[in-house]
């Protein structure tokens, strides 16, 4: 299974990318995996936040095909532990699911017919984190599902 992080515009903080660059790297070492960084949206301050997230919308439902699994990044989304969260990782490989598309969405969340088309949505904690941050954490978080599922000891239990 190919994984695909999807991010609705480009990492403000250089810090940020710099360990999301890390985990990238070692993420390719167990699997397919990518980085797509889509565009932001163009006279934002001209739009209401239901106007933002439909354009959003536009631009990841155009882009996705018809057999990806859409994840989305969500704070209303299942929780996991790192553990189970592996579990669930391992389980949505040997679905036969050509590509895992997971999407972490602008400041405002996602337009309903975003919600409509995912198949899950996940939450890394019920506290609230910048959707900047949200990248790095997530990125850290599938690294050590791998490294769970390999068995290698950057997990302690």
């Amino acid at each position: 299974m190919k994984i695909a992080l999807w991010m609705i515009g480009k990492t403000a903080e250089r810090y940020l990318e710099e360990g999301m660059s890390v985990y990238e790297k070692r993420l390719r070492h167990y699997a397919p995996f990518e980085v797509t960084v889509l565009p932001d949206i163009k006279q934002v301050k001209n739009l209401s936040i239901a106007q933002l997230k439909e354009a959003e919308s536009v631009v990841v439902l155009d882009r996705l095909d018809k057999r990806d699994v859409l994840v989305l990044l969500d704070e209303k989304g299942k929780t996991f532990g790192s553990v189970a969260f592996a579990k669930w990782m391992e389980g949505q490989m040997n679905q036969s699911v050509q590509r895992m598309v997971i999407l972490i969405g602008g400041a405002y969340g996602f337009s309903e017919d975003v919600y409509r088309r995912a198949q899950f949505r996940i939450s890394l904690s019920e506290m609230t984190f910048s959707h900047q941050l949200v990248r790095l954490v997530f990125l850290e978080q599938l690294y050590r599902a791998m490294t769970i599922l390999k068995g290698e000891p950057y997990h302690h239990e």
